[in-house]
């Protein structure tokens, strides 16, 4: 990275983040949330509605360590909700028949609640796939690991920390290979410097963006990627003091860790996207990293569709979006 990929002391750092989708971008503002999908035919479909957070109605919900897990929870169900609508602007394929339990859904409650349960039986999906992938599966393997060769238990732990490590790696390198992934990630690097363009006071025209950096601190890959680096080392300490007597109650130890942990990760990046000094760049250094895997050069229209898609988000009072 030959630019740098921090804004300069003293620059504006904005709340506004996104999400690549399939031909398109999902950015959301204080106030607004859009979606900008590149239709087919080369134009652009917009949807822009207003934000309420469900921290509005119940602000205990809204307070250190406890909006991490609302948040990202809240980010899933918008971000599956948002992949779907882009996903009706993709060239038409074959429709598969929808299943029985989609037809018993949609009879007995209707289309909308159809859609509803598809996005939530989604994020479930997703939810479980990232646990068992990235906690679970390391887990059982150095159980497996353990039976074999007699280990101490820092040894377990740190085992067991490098396998969910190489499994996280290895799952990236794995996306970022991938061809119908490496146009999604194109768009991704395209919301990162849209973004950096804005925080750096530039006008959003394709040239300015165009020259920015792709790698961003705020990054949901280096959000995840310290959920991962924390969780070794909680659960490294915690299974210091604590010994399970079999492999089910550490896995369930570590799923009741894991909202502490997403909270304590949230509160991390905000502090990290808030100060830049040696001490920060150090620790999001590793985040940084993995954004090679997960972001692409974007091209110009890919470009255009991150500038429309902040833009539509900007709040009217100056500010208001400050980090």
């Amino acid at each position: 990275m030959s630019k740098s990929s921090s804004p300069a002391e003293g620059e504006f750092r904005t709340s506004i983040g996104g999400q690549a989708l399939l031909e398109g971008i999902l950015m959301r503002g204080p106030e607004k949330q859009a979606i900008i999908v590149r239709r087919p035919d080369g134009g652009l479909e917009e949807k822009v509605e207003e934000l309420h957070l469900i921290k509005e109605r119940y602000p205990i919900l809204g307070v250190p360590f406890i909006r991490g897990v609302v948040n990202f929870m809240d980010s899933m169900v918008k971000g599956v909700q948002a992949l779907m609508y882009s996903a009706e602007f993709a060239p038409e394929e074959e429709e598969e028949e929808p299943t029985k339990l989609e037809q018993w859904v949609e009879r007995r409650f209707g289309s909308e609640a159809l859609s509803k349960f598809i996005v939530y039986f989604a994020v479930v999906l997703a939810v479980c796939f990232s646990v068992g992938l990235f906690f679970l599966l390391p887990t059982v393997l150095t159980n497996l690991l353990g039976k074999l060769v007699p280990m101490s238990k820092l040894a377990v732990s740190l085992i067991e920390g490098v396998v969910r490590i190489a499994v996280f790696l290895g799952y990236l390198v794995l996306c970022s290979k991938m061809e119908e992934m490496k146009r999604v990630f194109a768009y991704h690097g395209a919301e990162h410097k849209t973004i950096f363009c804005y925080e750096r006071g530039l006008e959003l025209t394709v040239e300015n963006v165009r020259n920015m950096p792709r790698h961003h601190p705020r990054c949901g890959t280096s959000f995840l990627f310290v959920v991962v680096a924390l969780a070794i080392l909680v659960h490294a300490v915690m299974f210091t003091f604590i010994t399970p007597p079999n492999v089910l109650v550490r896995i369930l130890l570590q799923l009741l860790s894991l909202p502490v942990i997403v909270g304590v990760s949230y509160e991390f990046n905000r502090y990290a996207g808030r100060h830049d000094n040696a001490l920060t760049r150090f620790l999001i250094a590793p985040g940084l990293w993995m954004q090679n895997f997960t972001t692409n050069e974007p091209d110009d229209s890919m470009i255009e569709v991150g500038i429309a898609s902040l833009k539509a988000v900007l709040p009217e009072k100056k500010g208001q979006d400050a980090w």
